[in-house]
């Protein structure tokens, strides 16, 4: 099992590439998390949502999906609250302090999926949240030492020396976790290193002397990293504008973001200035794409959109000549009116629209989950990806589908053909749509194969970590081999 000594240390991509490599050797594979906060979910192969992070490792496994490789995922509704989604279904929502008290009910199906993953595998590399030093949270938990201790894996301890204090974030987490978890842990890596890796030998002798804990290694920044899908808000927040490109396309970062890899394949290309508004910040001026992302909290994040102001600066883009694409949330947003008289998704039972699309949409207990092969309505192209929603959207503009799933039409478009809305989430992973959308700006795009670059980094990542850590090591020490 692979702990942090904090959130967002790289965890996730290296479990993805020791995962990789793994398989590079001919084990049977298989990632595991046990609880997972994000709001970028996926569709398992098998049914139900698990977090993004597990179905890119499970891609690096070369092995389908599942909903028992994150049993536990907290999609944030409120700065208080998630909604719970347990082997792959909704049980409800939980405040915080709520959430604590519910933990030690959640062991059940979370070694309950642990079990499932483990029976036809030869090694499942487990991924913890946060970090095991959260002693004010030790208390029922199921994320790290929780888990860990009584699933009795090894653990290997992560640091991130790029932020600084890691010697005193391996140490300090030596000091003040109880015995019992200390003993957990085989050692530990230092991750995204620049620069000499052996002007910090002396660093890896202090933390031996302190903590006994071998170091298994010290990982460079790794650079085709950033060819992956980033996990959770942690990482947008630390995205910067994208290089000069031909076309600027802006996506505004909304309060409850979804699914905003999404944007991944756009970002990879080229001629393409992919811009993450932030907060406080404008919609640029010369941006030839909008493009609404996926929101967990449809009206929470209409409210939030007009305080930010982005209702002008979008209504003078449409003006200007501009496009705009609405995804799930962000379509639901471009319509008239979204009504939630159940109040699924808080305590407002309606909200105005942005009223660029003549469409209403009403949420709905019943949640769509599922993966999907489409065609795009125009052009006929052939599309890829999965719906994760709730609610039915309704009008005039639906007359005209943005795209084909299953035969049906989903999404509508505007009379002028400028502002369209879809609910299919992966619309631009899809290397032909992608081209003849860039097209339609004067551009020669999409001769990146999106998915292939994806596994190609996976298989750089993991040749660099089979040159510059031993996983042998890790494996002997954790007992895995060697016995």
């Amino acid at each position: 099992m692979f702990q942090g000594t904090g959130s967002d240390v790289g965890k996730t991509v290296l479990v993805a590439g020791f995962c990789r490599l793994a398989a590079n050797h001919g084990l049977k594979v298989r990632p595991f998390k046990p609880q997972n906060m994000s709001n970028n979910a996926a569709v398992a192969d098998d049914g139900g949502e698990i977090g993004r992070a597990q179905w890119l490792q499970a891609m690096a496994c070369r092995t389908p999906a599942s909903i028992h490789m994150n049993p536990v995922l907290l999609k944030p509704q409120s700065e208080t609250g998630s909604q719970v989604v347990v082997q792959g279904k909704v049980t409800g929502h939980a405040r915080g302090r709520d959430y604590q008290t519910l933990k030690p009910k959640l062991m059940a199906a979370v070694m309950d999926s642990f079990g499932r993953i483990g029976e036809d595998a030869d090694l499942v590399l487990v991924e913890g949240a946060g970090s095991p030093a959260e002693i004010n949270l030790r208390a029922g938990d199921i994320a790290n030492m929780g888990f860990a201790t009584l699933a009795k894996v090894p653990v290997v301890l992560v640091g991130d020396i790029d932020r600084g204090g890691v010697i005193a974030s391996i140490v300090g987490s030596h000091t003040i976790l109880p015995d019992a978890d200390r003993a957990m842990i085989a050692g530990y890596l230092i991750n995204k290193f620049r620069g000499d890796v052996s002007l910090f030998d002396d660093g890896i002798s202090a933390i031996e002397g302190f903590t006994g804990w071998p170091c298994f290694g010290v990982v460079p920044w790794l650079k085709s990293a950033a060819r992956l899908p980033a996990e959770d808000s942690v990482a947008l927040e630390r995205l910067v504008r994208g290089k000069a490109g031909a076309l600027k396309i802006a996506v505004p970062v909304l309060s409850r973001i979804a699914n905003f890899d999404d944007f991944d394949p756009l970002r990879a290309e080229p001629d393409v200035e992919l811009v993450f508004v932030k907060p406080g910040e404008r919609l640029p001026e010369d941006a030839g794409l909008v493009i609404l992302p996926g929101s967990k909290s449809t009206i929470g994040d209409l409210a939030d959109f007009r305080g930010q102001g982005w209702d002008a600066d979008l209504q003078a883009h449409h003006r200007r000549g501009g496009r705009i694409i609405g995804i799930c949330g962000g379509y639901q947003m471009l319509g008239r009116m979204v009504r939630d008289p159940l109040g699924i998704e808080g305590a407002e039972p309606a909200a105005e629209g942005l009223g660029l699309l003549d469409i209403s949409t009403e949420m709905a207990p019943e949640k769509t989950v599922r993966n999907i092969a489409a065609r795009s309505a125009q052009g006929d192209l052939p599309l890829e990806g999965y719906e994760i929603h709730l609610g039915v959207s309704q009008g005039p503009d639906c007359a005209r589908p943005m795209t084909i799933l299953d035969g049906r039409p989903d999404g509508a478009t505007s009379p002028d053909g400028r502002v369209s809305g879809t609910y299919l989430h992966g619309l631009f992973g899809s290397d032909a749509y992608r081209a003849e959308l860039l097209k339609s700006f004067g551009l020669t795009g999409g001769l990146l194969n999106y998915r292939e670059d994806v596994d190609a980094a996976l298989d750089d990542i993991a040749a660099e970590l089979g040159r510059l850590v031993g996983f042998e090591r890790i494996m002997e020490a954790s007992g895995v081999i060697g016995r």
